[in-house]
């Protein structure tokens, strides 16, 4: 019996399960600058790929200069997760890096906090059109430099400078392979993308 009293006890007294807030983050930026590399470093689970042996219909439409390496392409989006926090879950979805797959983003932006677009500072230009689209769709961005081995280091200033970002958009440098650093930029990522939405919430409530 005092066994049976001791559980019923217990139970009341049981911590009900944190229910954590999940938030969508897009991951976007040019043909082979490390996408598909960035949600892999940093997803708890083993991600979701949606990768092809690149072939002859894209010869020709895909831009691989300076990703000659590259044999695979992503077809439709890469999918993640991470867990920040017990009460804070990010489900990261990356996108096509090429033209011929735009009709898909608008699907994948679709519910989203934020993004990240990788730029490559060898190929910053790659990165112009995912700047574009989020600053007409008014969605939070930053912009997360990937320093790939080798590649000149430009400072922070310089690439927004390249870019034409607007003063409040972050600019990170990061390692897409480490996890570590991922992480740094998805905070960022959150942290501004939450500031705007307070910034915005003020703005309407003075009338400002």
């Amino acid at each position: 019996m005092a066994f049976g009293r001791s559980s019923r006890t217990g139970a009341m007294h049981a911590v009900s399960p944190v229910e954590p807030l999940t938030l969508k983050i897009l991951v976007a930026g040019g043909f082979g600058v490390g996408k598909t590399t960035l949600v892999s470093a940093v997803s708890e689970i083993r991600p979701l790929r949606t990768e092809e042996l690149l072939s002859e219909p894209g010869v020709g439409i895909d831009d691989t200069g300076g990703v000659e390496g590259k044999s695979t392409t992503t077809v439709a989006m890469d999918f993640g997760r991470i867990t920040l926090r017990e009460d804070l879950v990010l489900y990261l979805f990356g996108t096509p890096g090429q033209d011929r797959f735009w009709f898909l983003w608008d699907e994948l932006a679709q519910g989203s906090l934020g993004a990240v677009v990788l730029a490559d500072t060898r190929r910053l230009a790659d990165c112009f059109a995912a700047v574009d689209y989020f600053e007409r769709r008014g969605i939070p961005f930053v912009v997360a430099v990937n320093c790939f081995d080798g590649a000149e280091r430009h400072p922070v200033v310089t690439v927004r400078e390249a870019l034409d970002l607007d003063p409040g958009v972050p600019v990170l440098l990061c390692d897409a392979r480490d996890r570590e650093s991922v992480k740094d930029v998805l905070v960022g990522v959150v942290e501004h993308a939450m500031s705007l939405a307070r910034a915005r919430r003020r703005s309407l409530t003075t009338g400002t």
